[in-house]
C-alpha cells in the first residue's frame, strides 16, 4: 500500500496517505458539526456525531501513522484523543439511556 497512485504538485499520493487525508478530514469536520449544532441550538452543544467523527478520524490517523509512516509521535498524538472520545461517547450513551428510562 506504499505504491504511489498519483502525484499532486510533485507529492506522491499512496493508499496510506489517502487513509491519512480522510482521517484528517473526519477529525476536522467534527468542529464544523459542533459549530452547526451550537448555532442551531443557540447554546454550546457537543452532538453525538462529534464523538463518532473524533473516533473515526483518530483511528484512521493512528492506522496511517502505524502502518503508513511508522511514526510514534503521530500514533501517540492521535491515540489519546480516540480514548477520550470513546469515553465521552460511552458517558453520553449511558446518560441518554438513563434519561429515557426515567
Amino acid at each position: 500500500m506504499n505504491e504511489v497512485l498519483f502525484n499532486i504538485h510533485m507529492i506522491g499520493v499512496t493508499p496510506w496517505k489517502l487513509v491519512g487525508y480522510l482521517g484528517v478530514l473526519l477529525f476536522t469536520s467534527r468542529w464544523f458539526v459542533q459549530m452547526y449544532a451550537t448555532k442551531k441550538l443557540r447554546r454550546v452543544h457537543m452532538p453525538r456525531s462529534f464523538w463518532w467523527l473524533s473516533i473515526a478520524g483518530s483511528l484512521m490517523l493512528v492506522s496511517y501513522f502505524t502502518f503508513g509512516k511508522n511514526d510514534s509521535v503521530g500514533i501517540l498524538s492521535n491515540a489519546f484523543p480516540a480514548f477520550v472520545s470513546i469515553y465521552n461517547l460511552v458517558v453520553d450513551l449511558r446518560h441518554r439511556r438513563e434519561w429515557a428510562e426515567s
